[in-house]
């Protein structure tokens, strides 16, 4: 008796996707030829001229025609194109409806569908309204004594488990992870094209698409990532799986992992290495807490440099590790992302410090944004949670992380304060020692000016002085030409005082005060007929 046929669906959403339904179709050629049998490709999407709309926009999707003239040259014996205009935008719950509605018609022996969430969510579905058998994350489809068995990681990935199709269970469907392949093409390949335009379509009672689009650029590149960090099991929680968020983004890498944390929902399953995820090519790969099995090994092999940390001497990830630490990762993590962000600080203050005075203003922007994002996202901070944290507005990180302006040292301390980081341990010697001149300039020019009386005398060299300034009535405070990076606090003795900061006015009486830090653009004006006279204790870095 012949054998039904292997279908392989095809992904049409993004080119990439489609490239990784056309290597599960190389599998599905490879089962074919041992089980004797051939092997069509089904595409489901909307006819040719369907308008877009809002919701359904197929702009980013790869063409039917386009999609299926490959499939047939790769080898595809027959490619279903089921068309109608609801099928434009791309939807498990509905393409999972119309594949089981065609499976039930033609009842073929296998749906080969790509490892991916929608391909999970279209397997699960129509394997439940076809009642029929559904095989999970199948690294090795296989024929053995002449029935197929799907080779599939168990417990967590530690072993692998063969699993074959129950008696009285004809139909299967099998999601299969689209590496390991090549993709043939043979231009004389006789293939099939059958366009199908389906009558109606019963679209799922109680959901509708509110909005769909495409993935970030940040959710691909972790396959281009020349940095990795990869998190494990042995992270113990989602707490301990934010350490490797931290390194990552400290050293401007991307985070990896391996099955558990993404069972566990720790991450997303996009971040998945190994077998039945991604393959990772980095320069450099720091793996913690992972054991190191095969199924994840197979997808890290490629990295130039591969340092281990995993509590347990004989896990088998120092056999591949080009530098193996034996620790408990919980612990040596955060000594590691504490160095990485000294670094990342050291970069961001390098290129601040290398900016004269007469460059701040339009200086050259020296991937400011880049690190100062980096160092945000690994403590999974918002905009506003760091702005909060360093004394600045939101709008101020947007446009530094745009690399709209230049950091002032003052944020630089700011954000090391946040991060608990001493400031010591990234300034060099010299750094310090300009900030101390700077500090010093400044103390002598406001002595001199006739409008300032020093309460601290010989305090030139201090982070804490006081002034007492006089401002005439009714005139603006001519203040000394110098920006200082620190806090300044103002307390009014006598008259009524007007303060500008930033963009919003402030009017202090006689015993009122306010705190403000000291890089933000500030103006004193008596508003009094009388000279107004005030108590300034600024604290400098």
């Amino acid at each position: 008796m012949s054998r039904a046929e292997i279908w392989t669906f095809g992904d049409l959403r993004t080119a990439q996707q489609w490239r990784a339904s056309q290597k599960v179709l190389v599998k599905a050629l490879t089962l074919a030829k041992a089980a004797g049998t051939a092997v069509s490709m089904i595409l489901i999407g909307a006819p040719a001229g369907t308008p877009a709309t809002a919701t359904s926009d197929p702009s980013a999707c790869v063409a039917l025609k386009e999609a299926a003239e490959q499939a047939a040259a790769i080898g595809a014996q027959t490619v279903y194109c089921l068309t109608h205009p609801l099928l434009a935008a791309p939807r498990a719950d509905l393409y999972a409806r119309v594949l089981a509605d065609f499976v039930q018609q033609r009842k073929p022996w296998l749906i080969f569908l790509p490892l991916n969430d929608f391909g999970r969510e279209t397997a699960a579905i129509g394997a439940q309204r076809c009642q029929a058998g559904l095989i999970a994350d199948c690294v090795a489809p296989l024929m053995e004594n002449g029935r197929f068995v799907g080779r599939c990681p168990a417990w967590g990935g530690q072993i692998l488990a063969d699993i074959v199709l129950a008696d009285g269970w004809p139909t299967a469907f099998v999601t299969v992870p689209p590496h390991g392949v090549q993709i043939p093409v043979n231009p004389s390949a006789l293939g099939r094209i059958e366009t199908i335009a389906l009558a109606r379509i019963a679209l799922p009672d109680g959901l509708s698409l509110v909005q769909r689009g495409l993935e970030s650029e940040e959710g691909k590149r972790l396959e281009e990532a020349e940095t990795v960090v990869v998190g494990g099991a042995g992270l113990g929680d989602m707490q301990g799986f934010g350490l490797v968020r931290e390194l990552a983004g400290a050293l401007g890498g991307e985070v990896g992992a391996t099955r558990p944390p993404v069972m566990n929902h720790w991450v997303d399953e996009e971040r998945l290495i190994g077998q039945t995820g991604k393959t990772v090519r980095p320069k450099l790969l720091v793996s913690a807490g992972t054991s190191g099995a095969v199924q994840y090994t197979a997808g890290i092999m490629e990295s130039e440099t591969i340092v281990a940390i995993d509590r347990d001497p004989s896990a088998p990830i120092f056999q591949v590790a080009d530098i193996g630490i034996v620790g408990d990762a919980k612990t040596l993590l955060p000594l590691l992302n504490q160095r990485a962000q000294q670094s990342a600080l050291r970069r961001l203050a390098d290129a601040t410090c290398a900016l004269t005075p007469s460059q701040e203003e339009d200086a050259p922007k020296a991937g400011f944004g880049a690190i100062v994002r980096q160092l945000r996202e690994a403590r999974n901070w918002s905009q506003a949670d760091l702005a909060h944290a360093t004394g600045q507005s939101p709008e101020f990180i947007a446009h530094l992380e745009a690399d709209k302006l230049s950091p002032p040292v003052s944020f630089i301390l700011g954000m090391a304060q946040a991060m608990k980081i001493d400031p010591g341990t990234f300034l060099r010697k010299e750094e310090r020692a300009a900030i101390r001149d700077r500090r010093a300039q400044a103390y002598y020019q406001r002595t001199q000016a006739y409008s300032y009386v020093t309460l601290t005398p010989e305090a030139a060299n201090s982070h804490l002085r006081a002034f007492m300034i006089t401002i005439e009535a009714q005139r603006d405070h001519k203040p000394v030409a110098y920006k200082h990076d620190g806090e300044e606090f103002i307390y009014v003795l006598e008259g009524d005082l007007g303060l500008t900061l930033d963009t919003k006015e402030h009017t202090l009486k006689p015993g009122e005060s306010i705190h403000f830090n000291s890089d933000v653009p500030h103006k004193l004006k008596s508003l009094s007929t009388q000279p107004t006279r005030c108590l300034v204790v600024l604290y400098t870095v």
